[in-house]
Order: C-alpha cells, then structure tokens, then sequence
C-alpha cells in the first residue's frame, strides 16, 4: 500500500493530510511532528491565547479523534534526524521509516538574538510556538517592563498584548521606520500614533546593542546610540527563516527556503513542500508567503498534485494583523509600488491603496472590511481602481467590481 509522510505538524502539514483523505487518498499517511501538542493554530498565540482569552483546547485545529477515524498517524513530539531520498527513508534516531511520496511543510524558524549579546539569558522570549508563549505569559504583568526588539508585524502584536495587560512597553527598530520592509510610510505612521495612543514608546533608527543580566536572568538593555533601558523581560520579533535543514541536507535544491516548482514539487520528484518553508514561482518572480491563508491552501493543492492532479498553485497572497481595536487586513504583494492613495474614513479606519503605474497591486485596509475586500477581488481578477474613485471617501467603491 502507498505511503505518503508528511514532516512539521502545523497548518500546512494538517491542511495537507486532511486534503489527501479528502481527495479519496486510502494509503497510509504518517504525519510526524516536533511539538508534542496536537497541530494547532498559532496566530491566536501571542494574542487571545497570551490575553487568557482562549483555552489551549480552541486552539487545536482538529481533535484527536479526527486523526485515528481517518486513519492518520500522528507521531508527536518526534524530531526527524535526517532524509534518505534515494532509499526514500526517513531516520528518527535507529528507527527507519520508508515512504512513498514525502511532503515537507516544516514551517520556520523565528531569528533569535545571538548568547554572545545576552540572547540566552532567562527573560528573552521569541513569539512563535506554545512553548515559547506559556513562557513568557507569567512575565506579561500589569507594571512589568518590557522591551520589543523589531518592529515588524510579529512586534507589534507582542506590543500590543503588553500594553494592554499594563506592561510599560519600548520598542526598538533599527531601520529608520517601524514597518518599513513590508508597508508603505503611511502605514508606518499609523500603526505609530496607535501605539503611541495606547502607552507604547517606539524608539525607530535605534537598534538593541546587548542585554544585560544579575544571575542569569535579564535585567537591562544597551541600545546602539549608548542609551539603557531596565527591562524585566525583552520580546524579540526580528523575523523568521525558513526551517529548510532537514531538506538541504538531503541535497534538496534550496533557493530562500526549498524551492518547488509551481506544483509545490522538489528538486526530487517524490519529495513535496509547502507553507513557509517553501519557495515557489509567482508572477516572474520566486517568493515565500508567511502566512495561514498561504498554508492552507499551498497544501491541499499540494495534496491534490501528489495523487497526480498536477494542478497549478496559483497564490492568493493576504494577511491580517490584530492590534487593540484595530484589524489590519492586506490584499496583494506591494513590491514595486510607485504611488499610495489614501482612502480616509470615519476614526481609525483607513485604507492606503499601492499601484505601480496604474495598476493596483495591494492594499493595507484598517477597520475597513469593505475596501479590502473590493481591493482583494480587483488584485485577484488583475483588474485595477481608479485612483479618484478610491481617494474620495464618499465614492462607492462596489462599481469598481463591474468596471
């Protein structure tokens, strides 16, 4: 009977198993997972999970009972040593097991601060899986004092669940604007007034120097223009890398993260990869979305290829951030945007629209569900926005869907 191994149990390895039972797939299916809880979703972590506001139970994305009535094999809390792609064997420890087809969807690594700074002392926490946030919760206090080291999406979220709890928040980003790799300055300069309404000192073109600590816990930050800080704990969001080990020492071809083709296939015919740790073709170009949306789907039209569907990936890429009251939602990929319009709306809604030339590329939408959502059906269809209609707030954008 044929066996299909699937390794990294989060989103995308749990989309992809569910997708080949499924799609009619009645072989074997192993799927092998580091952490020992069930496959879960992590955007609630560093947010409603952190606040208290959700039972680990919620965040499970599937019972245990699902796994065993479709005959799905989980081995958690099970580190995978090494990939035999001519063998077609997997090596956990002395324990062989062979495969059939083999999907990677191992996820990604979030960037730590290196020990020669400070990196390993108690207190200096990542935000990326239920170790890492069960960690850090009983730090996140009314009083206590906390530093952000990034100011990317990941920190300010962790921002945001600090000051809300009544940490005394800084953060720290070394470009010369929060936000400035993935946003445009307009989206810098709000996301700025919003944690600055809510308490939040964020200190741009300043980057962390070393930590500092009394018996091995945290204590203090030097930052890069000399100036300290006391800190009872550090937050450090300053992104993450695609956790492509296992593939490249199998001699996997590797070009930012395991390249695939556009059916989500290796450089080996029976090796597959999808989510974050894969890199795939879009538009010309090679990318990697970090997102659930990307997971989910990369993965089930994965599933699908790997029963010889060879159907196309054709990436949708959108994602959301939660801050406060405030909910950010993109449509779109804005590199090589050339020009913003502003679409302004009642308080904190506002939607900043990127074109290149005049063709709409993406859209950052805040509080306004409507303009993402006819920005994110014009990107998806090609179609473009006239930028006159968008900038006037009194202008009904549905139109625009019929143009």
């Amino acid at each position: 009977m044929t066996h299909i191994a699937v390794i990294g149990a989060g989103q995308a390895g749990a989309s992809l198993v569910a997708k080949l039972r499924n799609s009619g797939f009645d072989g074997d299916i192993t799927l092998i997972g580091a952490e020992e809880a069930l496959p879960y979703q992590r955007p609630p972590l560093s947010k409603a999970y952190l606040l208290g506001e959700m039972e680990l139970e919620r965040l499970f994305l599937r019972p245990e009972s699902f796994y065993a009535e479709q005959n799905i094999t989980l081995r958690l809390g099970t580190r995978v040593d090494g990939i035999d792609t001519a063998s077609k064997e997997i090596h956990i420890g002395d324990e062989v097991i062979a495969y059939d087809q083999l999907a990677l969807t191992t996820g990604s690594h979030p960037r730590r601060l290196p020990a020669s700074i400070g990196g390993d002392l108690d207190g200096v926490f990542v935000v990326r899986d239920l170790k890492d946030v069960d960690a850090m919760a009983p730090h996140v206090r009314e009083g206590a004092r906390a530093l952000i080291v990034g100011g990317g999406y990941i920190g300010l979220e962790a921002a945001a669940v600090c000051a809300k709890r009544g940490v005394s928040v800084t953060l720290v980003e070394m470009a010369d604007r929060i936000l400035q790799r993935v946003a445009a300055p307009e989206t810098s300069e709000y996301f700025r007034q919003l944690h600055g309404d809510h308490g939040v000192a964020i200190r741009e073109g300043i980057g962390l120097n070393h930590l500092e600590g009394e018996a091995g816990k945290v204590t203090r930050a030097v930052l890069s223009d000399g100036s300290t800080l006391d800190v009872d704990f550090v937050v450090v969001g300053v992104g993450i890398a695609p956790a492509a080990e296992l593939a490249e020492a199998a001699g996997i071809e590797i070009e930012n993260g395991i390249r695939t083709d556009e059916f989500g296939r290796t450089s080996d015919p029976s090796v597959w990869a999808a989510g974050d740790c894969a890199s795939f073709p879009y538009k010309g170009q090679r990318i990697r979305l970090e997102s659930v949306p990307n997971a989910i789907d990369q993965a089930e039209v994965v599933a699908q290829n790997m029963l010889g569907a060879e159907k196309t990936y054709v990436a949708t890429p959108w994602f959301w951030s939660d801050q406060y009251d405030v909910k950010l939602q993109i449509a779109g990929l804005n590199s090589g945007y050339d020009t913003v319009v502003t679409r302004q709306g009642e308080g904190r809604q506002v939607s900043f629209w990127y074109y290149q030339g005049d063709q709409l590329v993406a859209v950052d939408a805040m509080n306004d569900p409507r303009a993402y959502m006819v920005a994110k059906r014009l990107i998806e269809a090609g179609k473009t926005a006239d930028k006159a209609t968008v900038s006037n707030p009194e202008a009904d954008l549905k139109p625009l869907l019929k143009a």
